[in-house]
């Protein structure tokens, strides 16, 4: 074990980590100099390729001299924060990656929590020095203030810095000198990283699963940490839950270690490796694989509770079944139960309603992915707006909701309107500090409820320009109401393919979100009406044909482009009596009930405090 490192690479939303290792495996040696390597090789799902984000943690492992690195690439959204908290259970050391122009951020802040919590002493390593507007010593300057808020220890306080530019895949440990490569970061990392220790003297078999996977051939797969004893395949050994109950008893069929970006099979596996195991029908993460003489479960971190819930649905819309192959609630209720087992930070349960069930998740970004990943693998669904998770507090019986700590980094023009918006929302300022050359960071806590699809609207206040990053603070007594969307919606008050002939003198009435020759039906919602009410109205009217031609008025109709939103965008735009309809080819927007006189008998205005739960 004394040549083992464990380490993960954490940081906030783009400041470098899938970047970072790919330049280690690089030079380490993990591929030939010829060879054709993909930018960001770790993002290997294809929504990480098509959004330049990690979603999904992920091991590989690189040789250095004698030693064996095991990384584990992590996330940057707080959406997937859950994948950050179970991640650092495995690893011995950590290398907290800072943006030399951005600085700590949000999410710098809640990985490093979890890191310092965990006992692991941080590498920090100031990336991106190579921006024209790096502030590398005010950036030093900012983390180290952010360890001391976070009543670090003082041996994790004495953290060593490099300075590196990963994308051109160097480091030093001097600021003004510029290296070849990244051997100061290695050698770093095997001085100041301890080596994984036996953590039971008895020397029995232990290992606590982190993540789950599934095999065509092998079927399930865990990954985790060996805590102490070893396994060699055929071993029997047993599986028990958090509360010491075992799940099952089983023979270990295969064991994989990390070599590079795959994966390759060994006999044995001894305390300190990072493997995974295949043999379990049951078994899951935070699961511990043990020898069957052991009675009590490795200690598995608890995970931050859930703050958002959507109502998935089956497809009712009268298009329903003609893109999708799977259309049953029985299938849907399956796919999300194999998603909450194996994502620790999303939590399901059945609805009240008839064929829905309740997805609880930490935001709107890691609902989204689910939803765009079961659509691609063929599913029919429906989707409400989220809702928050309020809280009752026992003592005094009053309502908690929520709270986001909001970080807006924009141009120094564009702050009044960041502010009166915010402000609008609930939001209240903390803090507002230069960042930058004509740059200013603000910083608020704002209620979670007001800040779905704010992210949109922010883009357009700043034009683009600004960053805005959040990430849960605390739960708070709730604010009072806030106001939602101020336009109504047009609504098709038939079905059929819309008309380019109605859709142009509807435009006076509106932004159109649907374009001719678009399949339309009674109760689907087709723009945004100019005013705050709804209003229905017909898209498939043509023109009316005369045998007399009128000279100049027969000219083709120009339209103004439909409006084309995103899943997260519709998701987000949504009120509570609206629904998303996600198809394999097709994403709509409808009312909950079709008919307007239906509409009109359920129009009672959904109350905030649907999900409460006492504390």
């Amino acid at each position: 074990m004394q040549n083992l490192r464990n380490i993960a690479i954490i940081a906030h939303v783009d400041h470098g980590k899938t970047t970072l290792v790919d330049a280690m495996l690089q030079q380490s040696g993990t591929f030939r100099d010829n060879q054709q390597m993909a930018e960001r090789v770790m993002d290997s799902n294809q929504l990480e390729k098509e959004r330049g984000i990690t979603i999904l943690a992920k091991c590989t492992s690189i040789v250095y001299k004698d030693y064996n690195i095991n990384i584990v690439d992590t996330p940057g959204h707080a959406d997937f924060g859950g994948e950050v908290e179970r991640i650092l259970s495995m690893v011995d050391g950590v290398v907290l990656l800072v943006d030399s122009s951005e600085g700590v951020m949000p999410q710098t802040k809640f990985v490093l929590r979890k890191a310092l919590a965990q006992g692991l002493r941080p590498i920090v390593v100031i990336n991106k020095v190579d921006k024209p507007d790096a502030r590398s010593e005010e950036v030093i300057n900012e983390t180290f203030d952010l360890f001391v808020a976070l009543e670090a220890s003082e041996e994790q306080c004495d953290f060593p810095i490099l300075y590196a530019s990963g994308r051109d895949g160097w480091a030093s440990l001097e600021s003004n000198v510029k290296k070849e490569n990244l051997i100061d970061l290695f050698e770093k990392i095997v001085d100041h990283v301890k080596p994984p220790v036996e953590q039971y003297s008895d020397g029995k078999f232990r290992f606590l699963a982190t993540m789950l996977g599934n095999d065509a051939f092998m079927g399930r797969m865990l990954t985790g940490k060996i805590y102490s004893g070893n396994v060699k395949v055929g071993d029997s050994v047993k599986v028990l839950d958090i509360n010491s109950n075992t799940v099952e008893k089983v023979k270990i069929t295969k064991i994989q270690t990390f070599s590079g970006v795959t994966k390759i099979n060994t006999e044995t596996a001894s305390a300190g490796q990072i493997v995974v195991l295949a043999g379990c029908v049951l078994g899951t993460v935070s699961n511990t694989i043990c020898a069957q003489d052991v009675e009590e479960p490795v200690p598995s971190t608890p995970i931050d509770p859930p703050t958002m819930s959507i109502t998935i649905t089956v497809n009712t819309s009268p298009l329903a079944g003609r893109e999708g192959s799977k259309v049953t609630s029985s299938v849907i209720k399956e796919r999300l139960e194999k998603e909450a087992e194996s994502n620790i930070a999303i939590k399901l349960q059945q609805s009240k309603e008839k064929d829905s069930f309740e997805v609880f998740g930490r935001g709107e970004l890691q609902l989204g992915v689910l939803i765009e990943t079961m659509r691609r693998e063929g599913f029919e669904l429906s989707v409400s707006r989220p809702r928050v998770l309020f809280k009752k507090d026992k003592t005094t019986g009053d309502i908690l909701e929520p709270i986001e700590e909001v970080q807006a980094d924009v141009d120094d023009d564009c702050t009044g309107v960041v502010i009166a918006k915010i402000q609008n929302k609930k939001g209240e300022m903390v803090d507002m500090r230069p960042s930058g050359t004509g740059r200013t960071r603000i910083i608020f806590h704002t209620p979670t409820r007001s800040l779905i699809g704010y992210q949109g609207e922010f883009l357009t206040d700043t034009r683009g320009s600004g960053i805005l990053s959040r990430s849960f603070n605390s739960y708070q007594k709730y604010k009072g109401e806030i106001k939602g969307r101020q336009n109504g919606v047009l609504i098709s008050i038939g079905d059929g393919d819309a008309v380019a002939y109605a859709l142009f003198n509807l435009e006076e009435r509106g932004i159109m979100f649907v374009s001719p020759g678009e399949k339309v039906y009674n109760g689907m919602i087709v723009g945004e009406h100019n005013r705050d009410n709804d209003l229905p109205v017909n898209v498939l009217k043509g023109k009316q044909l005369t045998n007399i031609r009128a000279s100049g008025s027969d000219e083709a109709i120009r339209l103004t482009p439909a409006k084309i939103m995103t899943l997260e965008q519709m998701i987000s735009y949504i009120e509570d009596d609206e629904l998303v309809e996600v198809t394999p080819k097709s994403l709509r927007l409808r009312k909950r009930y079709l008919d307007e006189n239906e509409r009109k008998r359920n129009s009672r205005k959904s109350s905030d405090f649907e999900n409460i739960e006492a504390i």
